[in-house]
């Protein structure tokens, strides 16, 4: 990590900040979440959520996703179901198959992105030790100088404050940062900070739905991104 940056003055071009979600962006982990929550589902005897109503709270906090799938049944204690996810996602990585590939393209963004001198960063709905676990497997723990992950900032997506704290531990302002992500929650906490957010076609909510909820463009491969992130930040520091 590092530390907030507060200078100012004449001449000063603040970092320019680009901030990941993890699971949908970075990583497909979408059948280990829906494994994990048919698994504290049916440990405290519920029927199990339909996998595409997992996949739309990807990116929630997890006691708000658990929360949306348990009022269909109206029925269930949140805390022990959330437990039980806990405990469940715990041992699938305790697994010596377990598995969260990357999407395609991924590190040679990061390379390119770093290169032309862009900080990076990760909002995510998993808690630290999830995505320490992630980041870690996949060798890009220090690929990023800033995690937010929402049980260390209280208020998860769609609140603004990940990014919000983001750009305060790196100095990076609304003008330099964008954010870039798989679901409304994404672009709706991306809209909340004042930032602007590219969505990604190959994760778990629909492109025009992302498109409504703030998305300035949707990228259909990685390797789209660099030049989008230089353009858009071109336009928004023109404007402000």
């Amino acid at each position: 990590m590092i530390r907030s940056v507060s200078v100012s003055g004449p001449g000063f071009e603040p970092p320019r900040l680009v901030i990941f979600d993890c699971d949908g962006t970075l990583v497909d982990s979408q059948h280990h979440i829906v494994s994990a929550m048919h698994s504290a589902f049916a440990a405290n005897g519920l029927g199990l959520p339909e996998a595409d109503s997992v996949r739309r709270t990807v990116g929630l906090p997890l006691e708000v996703a658990i929360e949306r799938l348990l009022l269909p049944l109206g029925a269930g204690t949140l805390g022990a179901v959330v437990e039980a996810y806990k405990v469940a996602a715990l041992a699938q990585r305790l697994e010596p198959d377990h598995e969260e590939p990357l999407f395609p393209g991924l590190v040679p963004v990061l390379d390119r992105l770093e290169a032309d001198g862009f900080l990076l960063g990760v909002a995510t709905g998993k808690a630290r030790r999830g995505l320490n676990f992630t980041l870690n497997t996949h060798g890009l723990a220090d690929r990023f100088v800033t995690l937010q992950t929402c049980d260390v900032v209280a208020v998860g997506k769609p609140a603004p404050d990940m990014v919000l704290q983001a750009m305060a531990e790196t100095g990076a302002v609304p003008a330099s940062t964008i954010v870039v992500g798989d679901t409304t929650y994404d672009m709706e906490m991306a809209r909340n900070a004042g930032v602007a957010a590219i969505g990604v076609a190959w994760g778990y909510h629909d492109e025009d739905i992302l498109l409504r909820t703030g998305a300035a463009r949707i990228i259909k491969s990685f390797g789209e991104l660099p030049d989008l992130v230089i353009e858009l930040m071109a336009r928004s520091s023109s404007a402000a």
